[in-house]
């Protein structure tokens, strides 16, 4: 297997139960709307919310966080290399919470005006940090069995090598036992 095709199977392996498309479903969506927001209400979330924040260039960041967000939203919700997807809005959900969350500790969040202290920070930072960890569930088991991650790591042998479509993909000791059993 080529090192491209190694790391291909890396990222999209998963042994993730089926339930795990819960959690990617809420975790996609969530990025998915808000990036289009980002494109659809420009003052209140994209480059007047960066701007506001301090954050240099926002006329360049706001709509590139909204991309990634929607693209990679996308791929979260298509369990489609998740773990690929997931590393850039893990930072993005890290960025949030350090340059717009943290300065509440101190009353110094620009975006939070009045808002200081433990408490107000919690709960401003309930949504950023559910999907941070959301996001940090998803790197670690990937994107579950109700995924195109799932279903393309099924189309690899043992071995790493390519599956034709046709092959039996049964453990090699159940290939040869008929399913019928003759009961007379």
């Amino acid at each position: 297997m080529t090192t491209i095709g190694t790391l291909q199977a890396k990222l999209t392996a998963t042994s993730a139960p089926a339930a795990t498309v819960l959690i990617r479903l809420y975790v996609g969506a969530v990025f998915l709307f808000e990036g289009a927001l980002k494109f659809l209400r420009p003052d209140a979330q994209g480059t007047g919310r960066f701007d506001k924040a301090g954050i240099p260039a926002p006329g360049f960041f706001a709509p590139l966080d909204g991309f990634f967000e929607i693209g990679c939203g996308l791929l979260i919700l298509a369990g489609l290399l998740t773990r690929l997807a997931i590393v850039p809005m893990i930072v993005n959900m890290l960025g949030a919470l350090l340059i717009t969350k943290l300065p509440i500790l101190w009353a110094g969040a620009r975006l939070f005006a009045g808002k200081s202290g433990w408490w107000d920070l919690a709960h401003e930072s309930r949504t950023d940090l559910a999907q941070l960890c959301g996001s940090l569930f998803l790197l670690l088991a990937g994107a579950g069995a109700l995924s195109l991650d799932a279903r393309r790591q099924h189309t690899f042998t043992s071995n790493g090598s390519p599956q034709p479509p046709y092959a039996d993909s049964r453990p090699q000791a159940l290939r040869h036992r008929s399913l019928i059993v003759d009961r007379s």
